[in-house]
């Protein structure tokens, strides 16, 4: 998709080039059949105009930033709004894929997932022009989503502890609970219309929750707080996977010292040979 957009870019660039050259050519060979003291004047007038565009011909063309997809494991704030126009579901072919943020849920810890629909990839998406002018309205949906949550740690719970539109924490109105719809996924609820009670596989961290509890609720802010948005940030716990985050960190750390210490025995065995 970056490919695309730099070369309808260039391409605009190759076009706009072209044209004043054509106009060049234009202008210095209409006088020819005219004396040769007629013919300098037109000579000296292109050569001045052609020395006054390169500023406005030379297009810089534009960095767009990167399409974030989702992996097994990674967590995302999936986010449509009131439209169903503006998404992210984790794909690249979605209008906030630019510069997502997307975590790799690893253990039990804090993490953060975002949206953003002020980038340049968004806005040319939407209006052409990479630096155009778009904000997005309302929310049909939002949830935070873990990619094979179910399967990687089937005892996961995900406790949202803020949400923040455009840099300004909002109020929730009700606390989120973890359940999956599918039996894959595993997903925290901020706005879902679409239930009308608690599911069956409701819970947070201390276990199962009553259906008739009604501090638990599939839509935990009030829409009005997004009436209009250009960045979204959930900030969350998980607990229960049987890990943590540091534990994995170390584990990682501990794997590549010894990718590295077995790399430099094969090197000296090498120079002993």
């Amino acid at each position: 998709m970056k490919f695309t957009k730099f070369a309808a870019a260039l391409l605009a660039c190759t076009f706009v080039g072209a044209a004043f050259v054509g106009c060049g050519s234009d202008s210095s060979e209409a006088p020819a059949t005219t004396e040769a003291a007629t013919t300098q004047a037109p000579a000296t007038t292109v050569a001045a105009d052609q020395a006054a565009t390169p500023a406005a011909t030379a297009a810089a063309p534009v960095e767009f930033e990167k399409a974030v997809v989702a992996e097994s494991g990674d967590a995302i704030l999936a986010m449509v709004d009131e439209q169903w126009y503006v998404q992210y579901w984790g794909k690249d072919t979605d209008l906030l894929t630019y510069d997502a943020g997307v975590e790799k849920i690893t253990g039990d810890g804090d993490y953060t997932v975002s949206v953003n629909a002020g980038t340049k990839g968004c806005l040319y998406d939407i209006t052409g022009d990479a630096n155009g002018e778009y904000t997005p309205g309302g929310i049909a949906f939002a949830a935070v989503k873990v990619f094979d949550g179910t399967t990687l740690f089937p005892d996961m719970s995900i406790d949202i502890t803020s949400i923040k539109v455009d840099g300004k924490e909002i109020t929730m109105t009700a606390k989120n609970y973890t359940s999956s719809d599918d039996g894959k996924e595993m997903r925290a609820n901020i706005c879902n219309t679409f239930v009308n009670s608690l599911p069956e596989d409701a819970h947070n961290a201390d276990g199962v929750i009553a259906a008739d509890n009604k501090d638990y609720a599939p839509v935990i802010i009030d829409t009005k707080d997004f009436k209009s948005w250009t960045t979204v940030e959930v900030n969350f716990t998980v607990s229960g996977t049987g890990k943590t985050k540091e534990d994995a960190g170390t584990a990682d750390d501990s794997s590549k010292a010894e990718d590295a210490s077995k790399a430099d025995t094969s090197a000296d065995s090498s120079k002993a040979e």
